[in-house]
């Protein structure tokens, strides 16, 4: 697991009336590409965001870890083009309103494989854009939409 750490990210679980405690975002990451696993951790950490990122290298692995009933995860980051399960196979096989949210981060652009990804419960589809600022962009945003994550510059 990776974790970066952040100061200017908030994310707080109300204990009592008076007590708070920090949360760190339980993310899973469905990705057989070192280089993007690479770049959503630079992403992440650039942007400060806190977080236990958990990687599945293929949708076998996911669909196992997913199985085994790991910690609560705040969100899953899906890639579709994978060995093994690919990313159609994993939605059809995970029930997605039982857990967390699976946004889809692809290099695909076909509006026929968007629309069948949402059709089988992802929440969402976010094409991976080329270069590193944009990308580090748009690992954010999909953090922030489907965390709540408030960051240095909101």
């Amino acid at each position: 697991m990776f974790s970066a750490v952040g100061a200017d990210y908030l994310k707080w679980r109300v204990l009592g009336r008076h007590h708070l405690q920090w949360i760190m975002l339980q993310i899973l990451l469905v990705e057989d590409n070192p280089a993007d696993v690479l770049m959503v951790r630079e992403a992440l950490r650039t942007s400060g965001i806190p977080a236990d990122l958990m990687i599945a290298s293929d949708g076998e692995q996911a669909l196992k870890l997913l199985n085994e009933g790991h910690p609560k995860l705040d969100f899953i980051i899906l890639d579709l083009a994978m060995p093994k399960f690919d990313g159609f196979m994993v939605l059809q096989n995970y029930h997605t309103q039982d857990g967390p949210a699976v946004v889809v981060f692809t290099n695909s652009s076909s509006e026929q494989e968007k629309k069948r990804a949402l059709a089988l419960g992802a929440a969402d589809f976010v094409r991976k854009p080329m270069g590193f600022q944009p990308y580090v962009k748009a690992v954010r945003g999909i953090v922030e939409r489907w965390s709540g994550a408030i960051t240095a510059d909101n």
